[in-house]
């Protein structure tokens, strides 16, 4: 069985203008690390031209489906019939993204069939993860 769950998203990006062009974006579960969820745009969708991606927490969106949450650099609340929105704010400035709330949900339910909620501390090995700390700390 795989460990790793990757799903490409439509995502549309909010701009001052009233176009909103669609840009794709691709979902990431590992369960390796199983508290985390990664969102990457590839490097054509970016201002800087490289591929840009973003880690938070799982809890994040699966709250963010239901709710408004998060109070740091990446927001996440329903919008709509079936749109969750996607905010990154970093120095450079905020970008917003709204993605099919239908889309994450399915993302969701893989995560969970791989990992159970609750469950991710089975999955963490401390000890290679301290190891590695360890090892970046020399």
């Amino acid at each position: 069985m795989s460990t790793v769950i990757e799903q490409a998203v439509e995502a549309r990006l909010v701009a001052a203008a009233p176009r909103m062009p669609t840009i794709p974006a691709t979902l990431h579960y590992d369960r390796r690390d199983p508290f985390a969820v990664r969102m990457s745009f590839p490097a054509p969708a970016t201002l800087e031209g490289v591929e840009v991606y973003w880690t938070f927490a799982r809890e994040l969106l699966t709250d963010g489906v239901e709710r408004a949450v998060g109070d740091g650099d990446v927001r996440v609340r329903p919008y709509g019939f079936d749109r969750t929105v996607v905010e990154f704010h970093a120095p450079e400035g905020t970008a917003i993204v709204h993605i099919r709330t239908g889309e994450l949900r399915r993302f969701l339910r893989r995560t969970t069939a791989l990992v159970p909620v609750g469950q991710e501390h089975h999955h963490v090995d401390l000890d290679q993860d301290l190891a590695e700390l360890m090892r970046d700390a020399c």
